[in-house]
């Protein structure tokens, strides 16, 4: 028996169960896996089944082999067929390579020619740039050349001008050429166009002395070609110094003859009449010197609308033609200053002096711009000038200084005085005529500033001074009436909008007292104001307001009983004064403001009223209306 146990585990079978019966399928993979397929196609576990596993395992695999043979024998065809088909492209690529080869030995030469060919094309272009360049740079087109040759004595056009200066271009762009290795060609292009400046330069000479030569009527017509002829004439000063000559003798001529007509003859038909008849009328003397002026204009001008006369050549224009200009005005300078000073002293008026300070500004401007400011002629009329703008202030601060001497008393219904009303006459006539004058913006602004302060001060200074009597309500009305007269004035002129900013303050100013006096009236007399009074008088203290004298429930009715009847009849409480005023929108003004007053002050006794601390009783028989009732009733 110990030896039939000892010899069991040793047993072959015994071993197998037991390794079997010892084996985990949860842990080997590979069984379960096994298993799995094995349980595909072994459905009958019977005694032939079993034996027959082996055969039907094997048989499995040699099908699966069979298949995988038939699967890899097409791969292995398409292999070939591939094979095949790169040895075929190797072949190819081979040939062609070698065909390549050979073609490229045979074209590298031509390639290399063409190549050199495309070089030289490039070089040939920019070098065909550069001289297109050149060409338009330093040389004149076939119309810039026809247009400086033209006819010898044919009629200049606006393309001569422009010809010329591309002339002048080119002849200062070879100073560029000179600095660099292009001296040769500098030099030649250089020379070429001084011919064609010195034949241009004498075309241009005899047309504008052709031209000068014409110039022999009253008032000619200087077309802008001989304008710009003469521009262009100041390079070459001795001929513009022949043609100014020759201008100068023309016109000097022409205006001699006319203003010899002028004195003696007159106009046309004897209309206007010869200026001496009218030497006496210091506003036909004006007139006359006016003439005299425009014709001293004409002699002395140089091409009028040309800008290219610099200073220096205005001052040798008026030094170089002191024969027709400067030495004939020295001949008359005496008698016209004592002309212009026989107008001053006359004491034509204020408007007539600053008429003359205007006409005599505007010549001596126009004229030193277009010969010098040094000149005589320029001098003797600024002095002239100066002279009628210093009457003018002096006539304007005597009317100032007589209006503060006499005050005179408002009128009954508060209107602007009579001396305000002319004062005011004599700045509109002065302002007028200055919006007529010639004179620049600017200076016509600093006149204004400065015409308007020598009088609109001292008016508003004998304005306060006559209301001084008055009391604050016919005050306020008198002022905002004669403040509005001088806005009325000023308002329709440039440059004013500082004074009227100015005026508008001081219109506000004693709106604000007219409105006070208003509101204070209307609640005086509507018995809300007494009320206030003691509301205002006693709001700190901590008592009941209806405790206090004033504030009782009886005298709180009897003064919405009188505010109930101005609410009823707004306009029985407006003051005389406020109806006064000049204007309905000032008027407006005051009772609206006044009412808004009046509504906050009852606004204000409402809220006390009806407050529980001040202990009023019955508080909707006391005030029955609201303030905005209030408001909507007097707005």
């Amino acid at each position: 028996m110990a030896e039939g146990s000892e010899s069991q585990p040793n047993n072959p079978l015994s071993r197998k169960l037991n390794k079997i019966l010892e084996t985990r399928l949860d842990n080997d993979k590979e069984m379960v896996e096994a298993l799995k397929a094995l349980s595909t196609f072994f459905a009958d576990n019977s005694l032939r089944s079993r034996r027959n596993l082996r055969g039907n395992i094997e048989k499995r695999s040699l099908a699966i082999n069979e298949s995988f043979e038939i699967a890899f024998r097409e791969v292995k065809q398409q292999l070939d067929d591939v094979h095949s088909d790169i040895e075929e492209m190797s072949r190819c690529c081979t040939e062609m390579t070698s065909r390549l080869k050979s073609a490229r030995d045979q074209t590298s030469d031509l390639i290399s020619k063409t190549t050199k060919l495309q070089s030289e094309s490039q070089r040939i272009q920019m070098k065909e740039t550069v001289a297109d360049a050149f060409i338009s740079r330093f040389q004149l087109k076939p119309e810039e050349t026809q247009a400086l040759k033209g006819t010898r004595n044919g009629p200049m056009a606006e393309n001569f001008f422009e010809a010329l200066g591309r002339v002048k271009e080119i002849h200062n762009d070879c100073k560029v050429l000179l600095r660099t290795k292009q001296q040769t060609a500098g030099l030649q292009i250089m020379e070429a166009m001084a011919l064609h400046l010195e034949s241009s330069y004498e075309k241009l000479y005899r047309w504008s002395q052709d031209e000068c030569r014409s110039l022999t009527g009253d008032l000619p017509d200087i077309s802008n070609l001989l304008s710009r002829g003469m521009a262009a004439l100041q390079d070459r000063p001795v001929l513009f110094k022949y043609t100014l000559d020759e201008y100068g003798t023309a016109r000097r001529t022409a205006v001699v003859r006319c203003f010899i007509d002028a004195l003696t003859r007159g106009g046309p038909g004897g209309t206007p009449r010869p200026i001496e008849l009218h030497s006496h009328d210091p506003v036909r003397a004006r007139t006359s010197d006016n003439e005299f002026f425009f014709l001293l204009f004409i002699i002395l001008r140089s091409g009028e609308g040309s800008t290219s006369f610099n200073k220096n050549n205005r001052a040798n224009f008026s030094g170089e033609n002191e024969a027709f200009g400067g030495l004939d005005f020295l001949r008359i300078r005496k008698k016209l200053e004592v002309r212009v000073e026989q107008v001053v002293v006359s004491e034509p008026g204020a408007v007539m002096l600053f008429s003359l300070a205007n006409i005599l500004k505007f010549y001596g401007t126009t004229i030193g711009s277009l010969i010098s400011d040094e000149s005589a002629v320029t001098v003797t009329i600024l002095d002239m000038n100066a002279l009628a703008l210093k009457m003018f202030f002096n006539s304007l601060n005597c009317h100032a200084s007589k209006l503060l001497e006499k005050i005179e008393l408002p009128p009954p219904d508060l209107s602007p005085t009579e001396s305000l009303k002319e004062t005011m006459s004599l700045l509109k006539d002065v302002l007028t005529s200055h919006d007529a004058s010639v004179i620049p913006l600017d200076a016509r602004q600093a006149d204004y500033s400065r015409i308007i302060s020598c009088l609109v001060d001292p008016l508003l200074q004998m304005c306060s001074m006559s209301a001084s009597h008055l009391n604050a309500s016919d005050m306020a009305a008198y002022m905002i009436n004669c403040i509005h007269q001088i806005q009325s004035t000023l308002a329709v002129y440039e440059f004013t909008d500082k004074h009227i900013e100015m005026l508008a303050g001081q219109t506000e100013a004693h709106l604000d007292t007219l409105i006070s006096e208003q509101a204070s009236f209307i609640l005086a007399r509507s018995g809300v104001g007494s009320l206030y009074t003691v509301y205002q008088e006693n709001r700190n203290q901590r008592v009941a307001l209806s405790s206090l004298h004033g504030m009782d429930s009886q005298s709180v009715k009897d003064a919405m009983a009188k505010f109930d009847k101005y609410l009823s009849s707004p306009d029985s409480l407006i003051m005389p004064q406020c109806n006064l005023l000049r204007t309905t929108r000032l008027r407006d003004t005051v009772h609206k403001r006044a009412v808004d007053v009046v509504c906050a002050t009852y606004r204000t006794l409402y809220e006390a009223i009806v407050d529980e601390k001040n202990k009023c009783p019955d508080v909707k028989t006391l005030v029955p209306r609201t303030p905005d009732q209030v408001t909507s009733l007097l707005t």
